[in-house]
């Protein structure tokens, strides 16, 4: 089977901080150089990896780097990865909104977008105007749009407001009326990025399964991406990992998820002092997997190991203390709290340096982001209590699997319990 989509060496660079390439002598050192000399552009060079986490020293970065892969028609791919990979910047280029640094793209037929709210739309267009205005960019003929739009509008559920301008419909309402035209208009290739998650669980619901018949009963091809691993799994049969501007992973979707939930970031917490009298010491903490590699990106209902460093600069009897860990929403509520208290778990240890493990079975927490706060108290002195708010940070990446143990004292410790095992390494 031929592509209908094919990449080759595909780049794309941003230069940080300004609009445009910067003064006008280095834009027409650039043409002179590449464009009359056809030489690589020297300023290109000093490029670097599209990497938040770091400060870099080049002000331009490689949003993608060198990208190559092949799409058939009827796929229906899902492209994943971590904020800031590069998964916009690709479906930007393939949908002709902005242009490549280097390579090159070969489309076999039209392509309807969905990239951001509102894009492609007008507002001061109504509804059933923009529906005309984004066919006839597809190049459909008004006879084409017509037949489709009683289907598209019906879809959409926006009936009531189709002649009012969209400036006043809400994100939700965008959002519903893009997805409808571009899926229902007779385009060979449909793009869509997150967007869907503007629009309520009922709504995305319907437009999974309209890109499945896309994608399985109309042959078309279907790019999606998405963070939802479960919608993902569900839609497409293909997946491509980004990280860092690069593909990493080109294979069937359940290998790419597993790939991209590898990509999981090593832990860094914060470095806890604790002082109770003479007693000073640090914990630092370590999140791993059931292999023991670090991370700190889980699916729901995964085992999840954490490990305290504690040291200190004397010998501490550790049998005095308690270790608390308290899972904590973006709400700032306690989902769970795991403990050697609550475990029946004694510190029989009098040493300079520890390391306590707390095995977890089954993180079963719904997809998102969860801080764990760290709490010691000393039994000598219960007055005082130590507490450590965003000791670690935990993403869950789907929630595929749940099953949610209600806790007998949910005001005290949280609204679910999770089975852990305490102990020293």
């Amino acid at each position: 089977m031929k592509p209908i989509i094919h990449v080759e060496n595909l780049s794309k660079a941003y230069q940080i901080g300004q609009i445009g390439t910067g003064t006008i002598s280095r834009d027409i050192e650039r043409f002179w150089m590449t464009k009359i000399l056809g030489k690589d552009d020297p300023f290109l060079k000093i490029g670097e990896t599209n990497d938040r986490s770091i400060k870099g020293d080049s002000d331009i970065v490689w949003s993608l780097k060198d990208i190559n892969f092949e799409i058939n028609q009827g796929d229906a791919v899902g492209i994943i990865g971590k904020n800031g990979a590069g998964k916009s910047t690709l479906l930007k280029l393939l949908s002709r909104v902005t242009s490549p640094t280097t390579g090159e793209i070969k489309v076999k037929g039209r392509i309807a977008s969905l990239l951001e709210v509102g894009t492609g739309f007008h507002p001061e267009l109504s509804g059933r105007e923009n529906i005309y205005l984004n066919g006839a960019i597809l190049g459909m003929r008004k006879k084409e749009i017509t037949r489709k739009l009683d289907e598209i509008i019906d879809f959409s559920g926006v009936e009531r407001y189709i002649d009012t301008p969209v400036k006043r419909y809400s994100s939700g309402m965008y959002v519903r009326l893009a997805f409808a035209v571009a899926a229902h208009l007779e385009s060979e290739i449909l793009i869509v990025d997150e967007v869907l998650a503007v629009g309520d669980a009922e709504f995305q619901k319907k437009c999974l399964g309209k890109m499945g018949d896309i994608s399985k009963g109309e042959g078309r091809t279907v790019l999606f991406v998405s963070h939802n691993m479960a919608a993902v799994q569900s839609l497409c049969s293909h997946g491509l990992v980004i990280d860092k501007g690069n593909i990493v992973f080109d294979g069937n979707v359940t290998d790419s998820i597993n790939k991209y939930l590898d990509l999981g970031n090593k832990v860094e917490s914060s470095d806890a002092n604790i002082s109770f009298g003479s007693d000073e010491f640090s914990i630092v903490a370590a999140l791993y997997d059931k292999n023991l590699d670090l991370k700190n990106s889980f699916r729901s209902g995964e085992a999840v190991i954490v490990d305290l460093n504690v040291s200190a600069q004397k010998e501490i009897d550790f049998k005095n203390y308690v270790f608390e860990l308290k899972i904590m929403d973006n709400f700032g509520n306690i989902i769970s709290v795991v403990s050697t208290y609550l475990s029946g778990f004694v510190i029989d240890r009098k040493d300079k340096r520890i390391t306590l493990r707390v095995d977890i079975a089954a993180l079963n927490l719904m997809k998102g982001m969860y801080s764990i706060n760290l709490v010691v108290v000393n039994y000598n002195d219960t007055s005082k209590v130590f507490t450590i708010e965003n000791f670690i940070t935990i993403e869950i990446i789907d929630s595929l699997q749940l099953n949610i143990i209600r806790e007998i004292n949910p005001r005290l410790h949280g609204n679910v319990a999770f089975k852990s095992n305490w102990g020293i390494i």
